[in-house]
């Protein structure tokens, strides 16, 4: 990082606030914390970047960063893991109260970005955009055991303003990496937000909330698919059909929350996107004979090329679907 904006960071106010959760990211926190510093800016920028009790040399790498860029890595070092302990969404614990930018920016720390002009468009558009509650883009997808993935993380296909009902009930998911917002949109955190098993998707309704969205059709970040210890892995990992129940049930609670607490505005959407999350919970957990079933036929055709094809291969060739998927991944199915 230059000596001019190292100098300006301890005068001036941050304009982002760039927010970064970290357990056992040993193998990738170096890459998000340069893709940070690498960022190419008119204005100040800080990292509040929360590691939760890492077992591997995490902290130690952090701290290196935080020694050299002081004014720029505000860290939180957790004793205990918060997690495990039942706290969620940290981000809005930790990181959201404790930032000074007029926006915020998120990362996780085994993602990173690749354009070091992504702050600087998206600020700008927001700057000339007050209505805009969120400004993202598209993000590459990274498989961390060499398995094949759909490539992209890109809801649409151009740049678009995208209004509050579309942001509720999308067919695609946004780039959490992506995103970057103002900070007035987490000032005061809604009760479906806390009670939401992840953090995403109620942040995203709460940006509805306050207005629209602008989407900018550059993969300007990398998501890393199957790191061990995310939220995805942890699901996989023992009785995953009772989880997906659960996670279903505390999804479908969360937008019953949403619906009060917005008084009914987006009712249509909210019980569209709880049933869209139903109909991927039995995607996930392979009960084909729902998925096909003709009332979830809408939510079939949301699905891309590439998963259907898959869904149709299992249920015809189950056998030989089971070994392709062995020699892909080099683990059973």
């Amino acid at each position: 990082m230059e000596e001019k904006k190292i100098s300006e960071q301890k005068t001036q106010r941050p304009a982002v606030s760039i927010c970064c959760l970290a357990y056992n990211h040993e193998k990738y926190i170096r890459d998000a914390l340069d893709s940070f510093l690498a960022q190419k800016t008119s204005f100040p920028i800080e990292v509040l970047i929360h590691d939760d009790a890492s077992t591997d040399g995490t902290a130690d790498i952090i701290r290196e960063y935080e020694k050299k860029y002081p004014d720029i890595i505000k860290p939180v070092y957790q004793t205990e893991n918060q997690y495990s302990k039942g706290v969620k969404n940290i981000s809005g614990i930790f990181n959201f109260p404790r930032a000074k930018g007029r926006y915020i920016a998120m990362c996780e720390g085994d993602d990173y970005w690749t354009d070091p002009d992504k702050l600087e468009k998206q600020v700008a558009y927001l700057d000339s955009h007050p209505g805009c509650s969120l400004c993202f883009h598209s993000a590459r997808q990274v498989t961390v055991d060499g398995s094949i993935t759909d490539g992209y993380m890109r809801p649409y296909r151009k740049d678009r303003k995208v209004s509050p009902e579309e942001i509720i009930d999308k067919t695609s998911g946004y780039a959490m990496n992506s995103m970057v917002f103002p900070v007035e949109v987490v000032e005061h955190i809604p009760d479906y937000y806390w009670n939401c098993p992840i953090g995403d998707i109620p942040m995203q309704l709460m940006m509805a909330e306050k207005g629209w969205a602008y989407y900018m059709d550059e993969a300007m970040s990398v998501y890393r698919v199957g790191v061990a210890g995310s939220w995805t892995a942890q699901m996989k990992s023992g009785d995953y059909e009772k989880k997906q129940k659960e996670y279903c049930r505390q999804m479908e609670a969360m937008y019953r929350e949403f619906d009060r607490e917005t008084g009914g505005k987006y009712h249509k959407q909210a019980v569209n996107a709880a049933r869209r999350i139903g109909f991927l919970t039995k995607v996930n957990t392979k009960h084909y004979d729902e998925v096909l079933d003709r009332k979830n036929r809408k939510f079939y055709r949301e699905l891309n090329f590439r998963t259907r094809f898959f869904i149709r291969f299992e249920i015809l060739c189950p056998s030989l679907y089971r070994w392709l998927q062995k020699k892909a991944t080099g683990r059973n199915g």
